[in-house]
């Protein structure tokens, strides 16, 4: 930071201040002094200039009101911002509250206690609460509103100060002595604070201050220190709470008056006087502290004694009492900041985050990107890049980098790649973002950067992450150039040379991330002497050896590298290949280096503000980065130029005797070290090239940093420029030629080139162009030349300079509408090309035409508009985008009648088809692909979709092998899965019906052997003879379609069921596909005509069970018989039960016993005989065949004429079938 004095008020009678408040809201200034006197004053800027803001703008007295109504001095003032409300106190211990009314200032409350004098009060950081202490230990805290919420006499203590938490939940009270004790916000005393900054002081001292930063602007790091408490003899500590027990302890050796932090706390102002030992006097200073006890500034102010200080609400300025005067001084913060490729790259701090919000503004396009970096240490920026320098979490190394939500990066092209931790935009400890989930990943550490404590993140200029370095040096000092960036601490430096992965691949991402030992990066230590070679290594413990004189700045271009020390020696290395130099002696301590473009002169802004040169090289008459055919003018002295308070200087890119600088609120440009007049501005300059100097209002856009606005940012020409410009325009092309001869640079010649063009004076121009070395400009010229027309020519001139509207006018006048066509093509504005060809008269161009529909269907394609699209599309026949726009909109009609109306072999069928298939429209797909001729996809599309039917179908029409295996690979995946009846689908779809019977049988076999369900078993049979069925029909028709009619149907029936024959390996299967779904047909009927009390019937079904004995169980068959034939009366038949049941081998013995004993008490009873003869045995068994079985009684059928099911081939008599819809069997529908 850089401070001076600005402006000294003087307060009439030379009336002695004893205090100054600054408001930080409205800007009001507040000062008591003796006798009574209470001003309250206000600056404000008045400028009509749109490009004087801030500092640079005069500010005068907008306000000077007298507050009339304290008697005795007037020793305290504090305002309540928050209600606008101003508390004083004087020696009388008199306190009036004021507040504002229609722009004065007016009594609102008086309090006084008439026995003690107010010491110090308080508002707490909300302005609801005040706290007030006196002398002899009495406290109030009292409302807004004037109401008393507590009060408390503290005995014996001599109070001195007070301040509240930032919650309010504590009070500090100072006593007489320098003590502080710790209360609650009750009143209750709770500690002593421990005040670690007075051991071994003796001798009486009293608090000069206490000031508690209460977070309004965020922290500048987490955990940051914010409660400062300072003695009248230069001791002081800054906590990070209460009762912090590392404080950072403070010598500033003067008397301290007052001390008080800046608008974010990241500035600690302590006031007072210092003994001047050659002069023996005491001379007022102002140091100026970071948090972390860093001194940053001392600023001397004139008179005998300051009593207090004050910041301004931004923190630009800082208010002084000085005995009857008020002295203002101006800040130029140090803020973290860059410049690169159009982009202003700024940080700051928030209250609501513990990161700092670090913004891309792309100025081009006024559009920013904002990333959190916690710990952020220092914004670099060089080219395109940047470098944000952050300090790594001790906890969890990780990527110190996350954007903001709304800002995707672009995956491929810029992978992030950490060294050592890959984590992309994840969430971590070092750094977190909004809106996006969590992701803690770390992947193995590479050793070195396994206690790496600081990060350097290479960035482009809208802030995604392209590479990073864990170091081991604090980097105090960054610089970068186009090829390095050079960290450095106070002992040694580090440089890294990087290259940016524009489009590489993450393996190779992976193999740039592991050139870590290929010497790209070096660690020197500031007393080696490296020669150039291979000195550097990648060894950090050089880097802590202490050093007697500490680096204080550093500075780089390509090839040279500068680094100051304290001492005031500046060490002038080579680059790329490390290699000291030389050495130079200064008298002074560098604070700023920088270095031309030709690395031929060295600027140098010392600790104290003063700009001074030094030349490393005799000059060059043009170095390389010398731009034009100027030879360097002699130039001034460099010895002896100096200028005073300079806070920042930059030199032209293009020319190294051009120089900006900011002096106070004042721009100079010097050309070999002779000022141009200054131009008022407070900006900071971002870049000087081509005579342009662009500066940006970075105060202004700190006080509202997520919106910064484009009026911020200033472009100014240099007097060259300007008196050029002049010249053309008030004299004429030849004066101004001769001038620019004389001064020449290409930005000059490019001026004149441009106003010979538009006074069509091509000669001038060519010669401007050449000098300027433009090539386009020069074929420009050249082409004017080939014009034949001064209209033509002028239009064309027109349109060079942008101007399009008018241009096209141009053309349309000279009835040239081809001309204004193709320049709006040029543009990329179809919507205006389509214009123009509707509206001229004669055929326009469909070619033509049809483009512009594409490119304006293009235009909404681009933005998702796929509506208006279409539209285009149609018009234009753009069938690829059509295709595309109708899958978008789901309108797969539209892609139907697409693919229907494209010719046969067209190539997007095979996307449209490909389309069809991702939706599961399978019939769609197979059109499009067989369109196309592409069976093979088709049927890969049917598969991919379960589709097997068709995929067999296809593959056997056109002659396919593939889809056996692949249909088998699919049944054993099921299989394997267990899914056994998506197998038998799968199989039915495919038409294998014998190998879907196959897993059927087997389904049902596994089922019956549960003996749980008959029902279901039955169904399972019935399922798997329906599929034996469903092979021979195919079989059948197999035949005929091979017969194709030459032979009669009965022979290719009879064929196909040969081919059945030979190909069946599982006769049982074929032949006898009905009989398991017999058997439980039987043995349910059988059982339900039992249960109806129909046991003549039951016991005649139940003896067609005697046949299935290899599929339902024996056991149960002949426990049936007996039951129905016992129910029946039918002793002899449920004897020769008995008889089976008691001879089957699969009983156990105790089972066996059973029958036996059931059977005797049956047969004791009634003899072994059938009343009546069974049908099933009177018939003769010499009967040819077996006569057929009704499936609806179960009865033996002897009539001739009877029903028989088409399906399952079975019979039943015509009586029972008339009462069914569906075959008992096979469930299929009737005739």
């Amino acid at each position: 930071m850089f401070i001076y004095l600005s402006k000294k008020i003087a307060i009439p009678n030379s009336t002695r201040l004893k205090c100054v408040s600054w408001n930080k809201d409205q800007g009001y200034i507040a000062c008591g002094g003796e006798e009574g006197l209470l001003k309250v004053l206000k600056l404000e800027t008045q400028t009509d200039d749109a490009k004087l803001k801030g500092l640079a703008a005069p500010s005068n007295l907008s306000m000077n009101q007298t507050l009339e109504g304290h008697s005795g001095a007037v020793q305290v003032v504090t305002w309540n911002e928050q209600y606008q409300k101003l508390t004083t106190s004087d020696q009388n211990g008199l306190i009036i509250v004021w507040m504002l009314y229609k722009g004065s200032w007016y009594e609102e409350m008086i309090n006084n206690r008439n026995k003690s004098v107010v010491r110090s009060m308080s508002w707490n950081a909300s302005g609801q609460k005040i706290c007030i202490v006196y002398e002899d230990g009495a406290v109030i805290v009292g409302s807004v509103d004037g109401n008393r919420i507590w009060g408390k006499e503290l005995k014996g203590i001599q109070l001195a100060h007070v301040a509240w938490s930032p919650d309010s939940k504590i009070l500090l009270f100072g006593m007489a002595n320098g003590e502080i004790h710790i209360y609650d916000n009750q009143g209750n005393f709770i500690v002593k604070m421990t005040i670690s900054c007075l051991i071994n002081v003796t001798g009486a001292i009293s608090i000069a201050g206490i000031h508690w930063y209460p977070g309004t602007e965020g922290y500048i790091e987490p955990d940051c220190p914010c409660l400062a408490v300072c003695f009248d003899n230069g001791r002081g500590q800054i906590m990070r709470y209460e009762n912090d027990e590392n404080p950072i302890l403070l010598d500033t050796q003067m008397n301290v008056a007052s001390i008080q932090w800046n608008h974010c706390g990241s500035v600690l102002a302590v006031a007072g006087c210092q003994k001047n030992i050659t002069m023996d006097k005491d001379v007022n200073v102002v140091q100026f502290y970071t948090p972390f006890g860093e001194h940053l500034r001392t600023l001397k102010v004139p008179g005998k004694q300051m009593s207090a200080v004050s910041w301004e609400g931004g923190g630009l300025r800082i208010g002084l009492a000085v005995d009857s005067f008020i002295y203002f001084a101006n800040i130029r913060p140090d803020y973290k900041w860059g410049y690169c490729s159009n982009t202003v790259v700024y940080a700051y701090t928030r209250p609501d985050r513990l990161e700092y919000s670090v913004v891309f503004w792309d100025t081009k396009n006024n559009e920013k990107f904002v990333k959190y970096v916690k710990s952020l240490i220092s914004i670099t920026t060089s080219g395109d890049f940047c470098i944000l320098a952050t300090k790594a979490d001790d906890n969890q190394p990780q990527c110190p980098l996350v954007s903001a939500p709304g800002f995707q990066p672009d995956i491929e092209s810029e992978r992030v790649k950490w060294k050592g931790y890959e984590c992309a935009m994840a969430r971590g400890t070092v750094l977190s973002s909004v809106g996006q989930g969590a992701r803690k990943g770390k992947e193995e550490a590479e050793p070195e950067s396994g206690n790496a404590t600081f990060v350097l993140v290479l960035c482009n200029s809208i802030g995604t992450p392209l590479d990073s370095k864990y170091i081991d040096i604090d980097p105090l000092f960054v610089t970068m150039t186009k090829t390095h960036v050079i960290a450095a601490s106070k002992e040694a430096f580090y440089t890294w040379q990087y290259r940016v992965a524009k489009k590489l691949t993450a393996m190779e991402i992976n193999q740039v991330a592991k050139t870590r030992k290929e010497g790209r990066e070096r660690v020197y230590h500031i007393d080696d002497t490296p020669t150039g070679n291979t000195d550097g290594t990648l060894d950090f413990a050089k880097a802590f050896t202490a050093t007697r004189d500490h680096i204080c700045c550093i500075t780089a271009t390509d090839k040279t590298l500068i680094v100051g020390r304290e001492s005031g020696i500046i060490q002038r290395y080579s680059l790329p290949n490390v290699a000291l130099l030389q050495k130079y002696t200064l008298n002074y301590r560098a604070y700023q280096l920088s270095l031309n473009c030709n690395s031929s002169r060295l600027a140098i802004i010392d600790i104290a503000g003063v700009l001074t040169f030094l030349d490393l090289d005799s000059r060059a008459s043009s170095g390389d980065g010398f731009v034009g055919d100027q030879a360097a003018a002699p130039s001034g002295d460099p010895s002896k130029f100096e200028r005073k308070d300079v806070w920042d200087m930059k030199w032209a890119n293009d020319n190294p005797d051009l120089f900006a600088m900011m002096e106070k609120t004042r721009m100079y440009v010097f050309r070999n070290l002779d000022p141009e007049e200054p131009i008022q501005t407070s900006g900071y300059i971002c870049n000087f090239e081509d005579l342009e100097i662009k500066s940006v209002l970075l105060d202004e856009i700190m006080k509202d940093p997520e919106r910064p606005n484009k009026d911020y940012l200033i472009n100014f020409e240099i007097r060259s420029l300007r008196d050029s410009r002049a010249l053309i325009e008030k004299v004429g092309i030849e004066d101004a030629s001769q001038f620019i001869e004389d001064n020449p640079h290409p930005r000059l010649w490019r001026l004149l080139a441009e106003a010979a063009l538009q006074k069509l004076d091509l000669k001038t121009a060519e010669q401007a162009f050449v000098r300027c070395k433009d090539y386009q400009g020069i074929e420009f010229v050249k082409r004017l030349g080939n014009l034949q027309s001064e209209s033509m020519k002028q239009a064309e001139v027109v349109a060079y300079f942008g101007r399009f509207e008018e241009a096209e006018r141009m053309y349309l006048d000279m009835d040239r509408r081809d001309l204004a066509i193709n320049l709006r093509i040029k543009l990329g504005d179809w919507f205006r090309v389509l214009q123009l060809l509707k509206t001229g008269s004669g055929d326009s161009d469909d070619a033509l035409l049809e483009q512009a529909y594409n490119a304006i269907g293009d235009y909404f394609a681009d933005r998702q508009k796929w509506v208006n699209a279409v539209q285009y599309y149609l018009q234009g026949r753009k069938q690829e985008r059509l295709a595309e726009c109708y899958y978008m909109l789901e309108d797969y009609d539209g892609l139907e009648r697409l693919a229907n109306s494209l010719p046969e072999n067209h190539k997007l069928l095979p996307d449209i088809g490909q389309m069809f298939v991702t939706v599961g429209m399978c019939e769609q797909a197979v059109n499009a692909y067989l369109k196309c001729n592409q069976p093979k996809a088709a049927v890969e599309a049917c598969v991919h979709l379960n589709q097997w039917n068709k995929a067999v179908e296809l593959a056997k029409d056109h002659n396919m092998k593939e889809i056996g295996p692949l249909l088998s690979k699919y049944a054993s995946h099921l299989l394997e899965k267990n899914k056994r009846l998506e197998a038998v689908e799968l199989y039915r779809k495919a038409h294998h019906f014998l190998d879907a019977a196959k897993l059927m049988f087997k389904i049902a076999d596994e089922e019956a052997k549960k003996r749980t369900r008959p029902l279901r078993v039955k169904k399972l049979y019935v399922l798997a003879a329906l599929l034996v069925e469903n092979y021979h029909e195919q079989m059948k028709t197999s035949q005929q379609s091979k017969a194709k009619g030459k032979k009669s149907e009965a022979t290719s029936a009879l064929a196909g069921l040969l081919e059945e024959d030979a190909s069946s390996t599982d006769n049982r299967i074929v032949d006898n596909a009905w009989r398991g779904a017999e058997a439980y047909h039987f043995f349910l009927l059988a059982q339900r005509q039992l249960y109806d009390g129909n046991v003549d019937a039951a016991m005649k079904t139940a003896l067609h069970l005697r046949d299935y004995e290899d599929i339902i169980p024996a056991v149960e068959i002949y426990s049936l018989l007996a039951i129905c034939s016992s129910a029946n009366r039918a002793f002899g038949t449920c004897s020769r039960a008995f008889i089976k049941l008691e001879s089957l081998e699969s009983l156990s013995p105790e089972q066996r016993q059973s029958y036996e004993e059931l059977a005797l008490e049956i047969f004791t009873k009634y003899p072994p005989k059938d009343n009546r003869k069974s049908e099933l045995d009177s018939i003769s068994e010499g009967v040819e065949g077996k006569l057929p079985t009704c499936i609806v009684t179960g009865r033996i059928i002897s009539e001739y004429q009877f029903w028989m099911c088409s399906s399952c081939k079975h019979c039943a008599m015509e009586q029972e079938i008339n009462r069914y819809n569906f075959c008992p069997l096979c469930h299929s529908a009737l005739a």
